[in-house]
């Protein structure tokens, strides 16, 4: 069982500048969406960071959401939280498949996105990994997007070269002998 395991946490990143996240949450059961903001919340605190609270109809509208609020709005990292309890139908199963693919997209785009929707079983299991004195996803969700915003952040401004051109020389472009040919 994951619950008795010993997992190694990466220690929180340290900020130069401030960090805003924007926690996007899908409230269809509310008060485990409520433990995995407080637990998200605590841990952007613990590292400096500002966190934005909006709430979505349910775990399909999470990845859109931040989608949006990526082109549209000026945060630095994503916590997706919601929670999907297995019932009776695939429904369960398009949900926590479609969710999980939507913010893995948006991640190889370059969002730095924590994922924090639980797909869990039963109640029980998703009181569990939701509460922040226990397994505290949405913690674990927040922590992850503040690493990959330290990534980021070291990252930004290291260019490649990219196709035939060499790093740092313009590129010649074809056409008449007078005028600019260079871009």
């Amino acid at each position: 069982m994951a619950g008795n395991e010993l997992h190694y946490t990466l220690p929180l990143p340290v900020f130069d500048k401030p960090v805003r996240l924007l926690i996007v949450v899908a409230p269809y059961y509310r008060d485990i969406a409520d433990n995995l903001i407080a637990g998200a919340q605590a841990v952007a605190e613990k590292a400096g960071a500002v966190a934005d609270v909006i709430e979505v109809p349910g775990a399909l509208e999470v990845p859109t959401a931040i989608g949006m609020a990526s082109r549209m709005a000026d945060y630095d990292g994503f916590v997706a939280l919601g929670c999907v309890i297995r019932g009776e139908t695939t429904h369960y199963d398009t949900v926590c498949n479609d969710s999980s693919r939507g913010l893995t997209l948006l991640g190889l785009q370059g969002i730095c996105i924590g994922n924090g929707i639980l797909t869990v079983e039963n109640r029980t299991q998703a009181e569990v990994r939701a509460d922040p004195a226990d397994q505290n996803k949405g913690g674990g969700a927040a922590a992850a997007a503040l690493h990959l915003v330290a990534l980021s952040r070291k990252w930004a401004g290291r260019t490649k070269g990219i196709g035939f051109r060499p790093q740092g020389e313009s590129i010649r472009l074809a056409g008449e002998p007078e005028g600019n040919r260079q871009a």
